[in-house]
């Protein structure tokens, strides 16, 4: 069994779609998006996996850090299966994503409120 290289990449809202391109342009596939609060802002991780020029499988992670109300751009146009990745994290997490080529607008995931993983914890008030 081949082991996995792994590396992680730090991007921002300006360099995420250039980066995701340098991904595609070596024949990567997305593997996932994903998404988590982190205190006040929200950590996202784009996955990718190719094969390299030595026959290894390497996996690539770009990180990005962003608030809640700066928007990001899809990658839909780079790979359009990003678009049910992409509203899932704008249903869940109320995040807003712009230019996603497949936008259900808020209707991908019908929860009984709005944007469940969105909002910060709310801890208990003691004797409550």
């Amino acid at each position: 069994m081949r082991k996995e290289g792994q590396e992680t990449i730090e991007v921002t809202l300006q360099t995420l779609a250039s980066e995701v391109q340098k991904q595609k342009d070596i024949g990567s596939r997305l593997v996932q998006i994903c998404c988590a609060r982190i205190g006040d802002d929200f950590e996202l991780h784009y996955s990718f996996e190719h094969v390299d020029q030595d026959q290894k499988f390497k996996f690539v992670d770009l990180k990005l850090i962003t608030d809640a109300g700066s928007p990001i751009n899809s990658i839909t146009g780079i790979y359009f299966a990003a678009f049910g990745y992409e509203n899932e994290i704008s249903d869940l997490y109320g995040l807003k994503i712009q230019g996603n080529l497949l936008d259900f607008k808020g209707t991908f995931i019908t929860t009984s409120i709005p944007y469940p993983f969105g909002k910060p914890t709310v801890a208990k008030k003691e004797g409550a």
